[in-house]
């Protein structure tokens, strides 16, 4: 009903255009229509007398000609007439002639008129307006033998036309109206009468009644998907919420207990030396962390991270590995050491300053040096070989992640060739032309290619994905298994939308939002009714965080009854600090701050306050709980954990998520606010309607989002992936046994 309704109303708003149109055109068309008839009138009535008054004339009969003249003026439309003489003056006139018309008026502009139309000039008029309304003024000539010709003049009254002519528009708009809403009360019927018919359908497919022919292709896909949702329901023990207890039992039993080898640039847990010589433990500002690091301590495993915290060796025994999280003590952390021209040329250089920048429409120019290529090629052989130390068998499970490891996948493939190796890039996936532009395109996709599964956020960058193999690569593209095969091996392309953890541990952990709000306020100096807004990022170029400040002022410029009242709080972590890209954004950013507070500062008042440093998640999910409105203004974004975090901080329901549409979340969370973040105007509006926004509707918007991260939480993401990855192995395992039958039958004696 929704959609008949969304295309009604631009239905009558172009039929209200036409009817504006055509109601122009009639009117046009009409008023030269009765003009043409008036001068036609006009040029008769003349001819009729003309004998008369040009006789009456010559002998100077005034009386005889005011008679013709009234004899004229008996046509209901013709209300005054009068004859002019050569020399322009009045010879004759019925008594109802206007003064401002007279001879000496008009009768020159008349002459010139008649003149210029050449010696077969009829007539000469001109519209003028009256106390009365509109008339038409006709002058047609006489007594031409010999010098300049005398004057009839008519007056004739337009009201009839104008009158006719208001009717004809009325009629016109009038219909057109009915029209309208006649073709839309059609449309929204027949919207309506098939939405019926298509559930009627449906209702008969789930009771087992054979649906109509043309409803087959439609109820194929539900039948695919119901088929898919059982699979994974029977997979995973039956159906229910996701929690790590039937992630757990979906590894038991799909993948035999096996445990899971991570492999990631980040760790999830750092350990830091601070400035009194003590060491703390540091939870990275990463959204591959928050998804990844609760699936560990389901799953159990090892996660291969790079060791770079100034404690991590300290941490670490002689093979660089712990047991993690502290205290619980659930899978083992191995860390990789790197030197720091390996880490330079490795992650600043080829993973962050070429392959980032070229997955992300952010404006930064992708930078491609051969040295850092070959780091990034010694780096990921030295990560492939972590994962053959600790795999503790000949087909392990093998979760790689993200842009740092394109190249590993074939590395460990070829190290370990039954293993099964799931990729997932957590970034967007460029177009085929765009990719093109890395030196080392095709080395990348072959990499790739050594996985099972490469996993993606949304369908829109399997595409891509496959666009650039299809492109760049001798394979053959499976469009309908949405597989790529290569060599006699499949890697299955698959959309895997990430999520966070439901129930959220930091969530339970916060406080009550009261007492978050009470100490966020208090500790940035802001009255207990102050409005607070937050923005939670890594200082990154792709995160929109000057956008979003120009959004904050553009905020205060539209509505300044927000002026002392609303503050906002960006919380941004140092990032890639040893880039000039990102120097020059810390640079940016800083400047925005001050310009905005210079501008709208006032006593102790500062709109926009800056923390440029590192916040543990009890910090960050303290001020998701005490803000009213958390603004995430990703100009690129794969998925954006950082909008999950916010509503799954939100357990009062209450607060209102304004969420850039370049963001996976935004394809799920659709009742955030949703915004282009390029868009100030739209931006603004949006943080001002979420500052205003009910309790009732922050509530509904709320309660649904919620909803959907308990169903679709990261639990179910891994249990999805290892699911798709089980099925896999088994039909290769299968496909080994039935291959090694083969050969034996080949080989005995006849």
């Amino acid at each position: 009903m929704r959609q008949a309704i969304r295309f009604a109303v631009p239905l009558v708003a172009v039929l209200g255009l036409l009817a504006w149109g055509a109601s122009i055109l009639v009117s046009t068309t009409s008023r030269r229509w009765f003009d043409e008839d008036v001068d036609l009138r006009a040029r008769l009535a003349v001819r009729g007398t003309r004998e008369g008054l040009t006789g009456h004339w010559r002998q100077g009969d005034r009386d005889a000609l005011r008679r013709i003249l009234e004899s004229i003026t008996r046509d209901e439309r013709i209300m005054a007439a009068a004859v002019c003489g050569p020399a322009l003056a009045t010879v004759a006139a019925t008594p109802e002639y206007p003064e401002r018309l007279g001879c000496e008026d008009i009768g020159a502009e008349a002459r010139a008129g008649l003149g210029e139309g050449g010696a077969g000039a009829a007539s000469w008029h001109h519209d003028v307006l009256l106390r009365g309304g509109r008339v038409r003024v006709n002058a047609l000539p006489i007594l031409a033998e010999a010098g300049p010709p005398g004057l009839v003049i008519l007056v004739h009254d337009m009201s009839f036309a104008d009158r006719r002519e208001a009717t004809t528009t009325w009629f016109m708009v009038l219909a057109f109206a009915l029209m309208a809403v006649l073709a839309a009360l059609m449309t929204v019927l027949a919207a309506r009468v098939s939405w019926l018919s298509w559930t009627e359908e449906l209702r008969r497919f789930l009771r087992g009644t054979p649906p109509r022919r043309e409803f087959h292709p439609v109820l194929g896909d539900v039948r695919d998907l119901i088929a898919r949702l059982a699979a994974e329901s029977r997979a995973a023990g039956g159906p229910g919420a996701w929690t790590p207890e039937r992630l757990r039992r979906t590894l038991r039993e799909r993948l035999h207990g096996e445990r899971v080898i991570v492999v990631a640039n980040r760790e999830p847990y750092i350990h830091d030396r601070d400035r009194d010589g003590g060491v703390r433990v540091l939870h990275p500002a990463s959204g591959l962390v928050t998804a990844i690091e609760p699936v560990m301590r389901a799953c159990s495993g090892v996660w291969i991270a790079h060791g770079s915290g100034s404690a991590d060796r300290d941490a670490a025994d002689g093979r660089g590995r712990l047991r993690v999280p502290p205290g619980e003590e659930s899978y083992v952390l191995r860390r990789v050491w790197l030197s720091p021209e390996e880490e330079r040329g490795y992650y600043y250089g080829f993973a962050n300053e070429g392959l980032w920048p070229l997955c992300h429409i952010a404006h930064a120019r992708p930078i491609f040096r051969n040295e850092d290529w070959v780091h990034y090629r010694d780096v990921n052989g030295r990560f492939a070989a972590a994962v053959a130390e600790e795999a503790e068998g000949p087909d392990p499970i093998i979760l790689m992640q993200d842009y740092h490891f394109s190249l590993a996948p074939r590395l460990v493939r070829d190290r370990l060739p039954r293993a099964t190796i799931l990729t997932f890039w957590h970034t967007p996936w460029p177009n085929a032309e765009q990719f093109g532009i890395c030196p080392w395109h095709k080395e990348i996709l072959q990499g790739m290619l050594g996985s099972s599964i490469v996993g993606f956020h949304t369908q829109q960058h399997c595409n891509n994905f496959l666009a650039a193999v299809d492109q760049y690569l001798e394979a053959r593209i499976d469009r309908e298994h949405r597989a790529v095969i290569q060599h006699g091996r499949t890697t299955l392309v698959r959309a895997y939308p990430i999520s966070i953890e439901w129930p959220n541990s930091w969530a339970l952990k916060a406080p009550p939002v009261a007492e978050c709000r009470a100490s966020v306020l208090a500790e940035l100096g802001l009255p207990p009714d102050a409005l607070l807004g937050v923005g939670v990022d890594r200082l990154d170029y792709t995160k929109g965080i000057e956008e979003r400040l120009l959004s904050i002022e553009r905020l205060l410029e539209r509505f300044p009854q927000l002026v002392g009242r609303f503050t906002f709080a960006e919380l941004a972590a140092p990032s890639r600090t040893a880039i000039p890209r990102y120097q020059e954004l810390d640079r940016n950013v800083v400047r925005l701050e001050e310009r905005i507070n210079a501008r709208f500062s006032r006593g102790t008042y500062r709109p926009v306050i800056l923390r440029r440093e590192h916040h543990e998640p009890p910090a960050v999910f303290r001020y998701y709980r005490a803000a009213d409105v958390c603004y995430v203004s990703s100009l690129h974004d794969g998925m954006n954990l950082v909008a999950k975090e916010f509503v799954a901080a939100r357990d009062d329901e209450r607060g209102a998520l304004v969420l850039s549409c370049f963001t996976g979340a935004a394809r799920e969370l659709t009742e955030a606010l949703i915004v282009n973040p390029y868009d100030l105007e739209q931006a603004s509006s949006a943080l001002a309607s979420a500052l205003a926004m009910s309790a009732e509707e922050q509530r509904a918007r709320m309660s649904s989002m919620r909803l959907l991260l308990s169903e679709f939480n990261v639990y179910r993401w891994a249990g999805q992936i290892l699911v798709d990855a089980a099925r896999l192995r088994q039909h290769e395992r299968l496909s080994g046994r039935l291959a090694e039958h083969v050969r034996q039958v080949d080989g005995a004696p006849a």
